[in-house]
């Protein structure tokens, strides 16, 4: 509340100061004869001193008006008032005097403070009750994320230890078959030792799509004839119980992906919409063209644009609408312990976002589940199969060559060892790049190098190929590695003879990389 008014005359020149007995109550200066600014500033609070004597310097010197909150010091305390004054000119008009007034609004300053001192506090405690739950939130989702992690581990430590058993127990039998000079089933306990050993290959190749880390071979794909050819495959697969049909879209436009990875998808696909009717059913596969405009493409987690629509359909037993959301984690599974890995979604995920398109699956219990994939129209022309040529007899490579092998897997280091010496070329091994580059200064040029790209010791299989590369120019490269990641690195264009070999790798695949390296070395 208001409690007093007063008036006052400012001289600018002389600094003198006159009120009026309300203005002398107001600053507490009752009795006070003639006051100048000086006499004011010392009953006024220490924080407003230099403000009031800046404003009224600015004053005399542009002609502005006046206005400004301040407060005095009195003995019961401190006293907001509020100051407004006119500024008059004198004849030759320059800045006279101020003449104005000043109200006491004390009140209403302390209601101000107490609403910004309420308004600071609960400000305050917004922000924590906005950290509290950002908090909240983030253990949320660091339990989600180590749930996650759990099931990952789980389900991939118990496949892999269903295919090591496979692996292990076929390496036993061939140990035992051998002891007993039975010969007859060795290529069978062979074969299945193999059989597992791909079989754990591409469970990493699927983990790997799920990540998106797995390199695409990407190539203008026909999605219909795709289809086509896997008809027989597809029809076999889901039994003679199941209806089998296709719905090709009249001039379907290219696509550009990988068509192996396709072909696994559909495949997939197809075994889970079998698996979900086991008393038979339907399953339909289509394709269609589609524009999507930036709301539709939105959805989809897309640029607007024209796809390819691949989509598998089934009547099968459906998904229930809680499970729908994590039908894309890995090892995420409807099926019962034992019937699957869970990977068949993830890996559908991780190809169509990795091939630039989408995913998108709509189910109802009892109903059935269509899974759609989104893929880019490629525009440009299909590219021409080469016609399947009978394998060419390389010649031998020059035997009696120096190939210096750098692996930290000793099994691996010592495998591909043998693998060179059988065909009569000599090696040299090591662990890591410093013992490799200390074996280089020590021995004779070598004429190969083979190294994995991720080798302990703060050198990776590229930085060592490049020192070696300053004491050999000409020395040719073999990168191998189980990181696809690396892979991708090594697939940059490279101005020296180097070549990548992905794990795991077979002994003939080895044996015609290095022949071919070879055989255009200087001897």
């Amino acid at each position: 509340m208001v409690s007093g008014t007063g008036t006052f005359y400012w001289q600018l020149a002389s600094q003198r100061i006159d009120m009026d007995a309300a203005m002398l109550r107001l600053v507490g200066m009752e009795g006070f004869g003639e006051i100048h600014l000086s006499d004011l500033l010392e009953r006024m609070h220490h924080d407003d001193r230099e403000r009031l004597v800046l404003l009224g310097e600015r004053c005399a010197r542009s002609g502005d008006d006046f206005e400004m909150h301040f407060r005095v010091l009195l003995g019961q305390g401190e006293r907001w008032l509020f100051g407004r004054a006119m500024n008059v000119r004198d004849q030759a008009g320059r800045p006279s005097y101020l003449v104005g007034a000043c109200i006491d609004v004390t009140e209403h300053k302390r209601t101000e403070l107490a609403l910004q001192r309420l308004n600071d506090t609960l400000e305050s405690r917004v922000d924590e009750a906005i950290a509290a739950r950002a908090a909240a939130e983030s253990a949320l989702h660091q339990a989600q994320k180590m749930e996650a992690v759990g099931q990952l581990t789980s389900g991939l430590a118990h496949d892999f230890n269903n295919l090591l058993g496979g692996i292990v127990g076929s390496l036993g039998l061939l140990e035992r078959r051998l002891d007993q000079g039975r010969h007859d089933d060795l290529r069978r306990h062979l074969a299945n030792a193999q059989s597992s050993a791909d079989r754990a290959a591409a469970l990493t190749h699927r983990l790997l799509a799920f990540s998106r880390r797995q390199p695409l071979q990407m190539r203008p794909t026909d999605g219909n004839a795709l289809v086509s050819s896997m008809r027989d495959l597809l029809q076999r697969t889901i039994g003679p119980l199941v209806a089998f049909e296709l719905m090709l879209a009249d001039d379907l436009w290219l696509t550009r992906c990988d068509a192996n990875q396709l072909e696994n998808v559909l495949l997939n696909l197809a075994l889970n919409a079998r698996d979900a009717m086991p008393n038979g059913g339907r399953l339909r596969i289509s394709t269609a063209n589609r524009e999507l405009d930036d709301a539709a493409a939105a959805r989809f987690g897309m640029s607007a644009g024209s796809y390819v629509l691949l989509c598998v359909e089934d009547n099968g037993s459906g998904i229930a609408p809680e499970k729908l959301p994590y039908v894309f984690d890995p090892f995420f599974t409807t099926k019962p312990l034992g019937a699957g890995t869970g990977l068949g979604l993830s890996m559908v995920y991780g190809f169509a976002r990795q091939s630039g398109g989408s995913v998108q699956i709509d189910s109802t219990p009892d109903l059935g589940t269509s899974v759609c994939l989104y893929l880019p129209r490629y525009r440009g022309a299909l590219l021409e199969q080469p016609e399947q040529a009978a394998p060419r007899q390389r010649p031998n490579a020059p035997a009696g060559r120096r190939v210096l092998v750098v692996d930290d897997e000793d099994n691996i280091r010592t495998l591909v060892c043998e693998v060179l010496e059988e065909m009569g070329h000599r090696t040299l091994q090591a662990a890591n790049g410093v013992t490799a580059l200390d074996l280089l200064a020590k021995t004779d040029p070598i004429d190969l190098l083979i190294t994995d790209i991720g080798l302990p010791g703060g050198m990776n299989g590229h930085q060592f190929a490049e020192r070696a590369r300053l004491q050999l120019p000409d020395l040719k490269v073999l990168m191998i590695t189980g990181y696809a990641e690396e892979a991708l690195i090594a697939a940059r264009p490279a101005t020296q003879a180097e070549d990548l070999l992905g794990k795991p790798f077979t002994l003939d695949v080895l044996q015609e990389r290095v022949q071919t390296l070879l055989e255009s070395a200087p001897a």
